[in-house]
């Protein structure tokens, strides 16, 4: 059983940076794949990034090539996702999943808004 717990969202202007953290409590936190996703209003929820157990082998979605990095601190349980130049559009929910054969955590989200 993993539990995750998101923090780092907020409310930032056009072209500014956040970063958000998912801390993991329980065992093995080092064998799963983790994966950040994010919701907006009306839309599926979509995956933004991953990284593989070991931290490896990174991907993003198109949308967010360049500007998101995700790394991850197995001595501290977290995940993290670096997010500059952000767009109005990348407002939404921001959620951590931990991936590993049939198991998937998810933790609560955290809410990122971009506006001037």
């Amino acid at each position: 059983q993993v539990q995750l717990v998101e923090s780092g969202g907020g409310l930032v202007q056009p072209g500014g940076s956040l970063r958000l953290s998912c801390a993991a409590s329980g065992n093995s936190f080092s064998i799963y794949a983790m994966y950040w996703y994010r919701q907006a209003p009306g839309k599926q929820r979509e995956s933004v990034a991953v990284i593989s157990r070991g931290g490896g082998i990174t991907d993003y979605a198109d949308s967010v090539k360049g500007r998101f990095t995700i790394s991850r601190d197995d001595a501290k349980n977290t995940v993290y996702l670096q997010m500059n130049s952000l767009k109005p559009e990348d407002t939404a929910v921001y959620y951590c999943n931990a991936h590993w054969a049939m198991f998937d955590y998810w933790g609560q989200g955290t809410q990122v808004t971009v506006s001037s």
